[in-house]
């Protein structure tokens, strides 16, 4: 009983440390949720204020603004920026994870003479910052036509996502027993049978985690956004950064409001997959 008692004594012990740290890393998030919500004098206060009348003054400017000229409302492109961060991360992800998963089964199961040597050659496109290549790139972009084009910016995000599904994937492939996979070839399967229904519904959990980490570093992608989208294919981050500034200085409540938007997405995306993704990084740590 004694023993019982220190265990559960111990167990809370944890989740008390546990909750304080969870505390402390998402308390930043909860203060931008908060500034979403204050006018412009609430958000400069100082000392800031914690119990205030909340507005979503912040959030109808994101989408609409006041016309200079009259009282009426002017609609803003942040619909548009929105669509470009949904449609452009999650396709370049698609693509990358199509791709990936296909060259990653191949690298598991067929692996080629100096194997090890081609996937460091892939990793190593993932090492390299992107300040390091957005010269040579944006020149690329610029004598093909890409340059602020959907083509463009989707091609090279899916380009920078593949190495890092291969990686990802193969690791879930290699967890996996050829064996089962050799039994139904004897059993008259194809290598394509195999593939999409023995080995692919084993790693569902694993292409939920690739598929949510590649999100996140496309999502809030930053650079590329920047030199190489137009008008009609900016993303989120890129407007977010045009809203700083100005002659009446920052709009922290504004801001604050675009950010809380940004997030919805990524939090929808990983409660979802919640339960793939908690298999999917854990996946091969416990044997059996």
């Amino acid at each position: 009983m004694a023993k019982q008692r220190e265990i559960g004594k111990a167990g809370w012990g944890h989740t008390a440390v546990a909750g304080i740290v969870g505390f402390i890393y998402f308390f930043p998030v909860f203060w931008i949720i908060l500034t979403a919500f204050k006018t412009r004098t609430d958000a400069l206060e100082i000392p800031p204020k914690l119990f205030f009348t909340p507005t979503l003054d912040n959030f109808r400017a994101v989408f609409f603004r006041s016309s200079i000229t009259s009282d009426e409302t002017a609609a803003t492109n942040f619909i548009l920026y929105f669509f470009n961060s949904i449609f452009i991360a999650g396709t370049a992800v698609l693509l990358a994870m199509l791709i990936g998963t296909l060259a990653a089964y191949a690298f598991s199961r067929h692996p080629l003479k100096g194997n090890d040597t081609y996937l460091f050659i892939i990793l190593t496109t993932r090492m390299m910052p992107p300040i390091v290549v957005i010269i040579p790139i944006f020149l690329m972009f610029r004598l093909t036509g890409l340059a602020g084009s959907y083509w463009g910016i989707l091609l090279l995000y899916t380009a920078f996502n593949i190495p890092f599904s291969i990686w990802l994937v193969k690791s879930f492939f290699d967890e996996l027993n050829p064996e089962i996979e050799d039994a139904a070839r004897m059993d008259g399967s194809t290598d394509w049978r195999v593939f999409f229904g023995i080995c692919l519904p084993q790693i569902y959990a694993g292409l939920a985690a690739t598929f949510v980490f590649g999100m996140i570093l496309t999502w809030n992608e930053f650079l590329f956004a920047l030199l190489l989208t137009g008008v009609e294919t900016r993303t989120v981050p890129v407007a977010m950064a045009r809203t700083l500034g100005g002659s009446v200085g920052v709009d922290y409540g504004l801001l604050a409001a675009i950010v809380t938007l940004f997030l919805i997405p990524i939090c929808i995306v990983t409660f979802l997959l919640q339960n793939q993704l908690l298999r999917g990084v854990t996946f091969g740590t416990v044997k059996k």
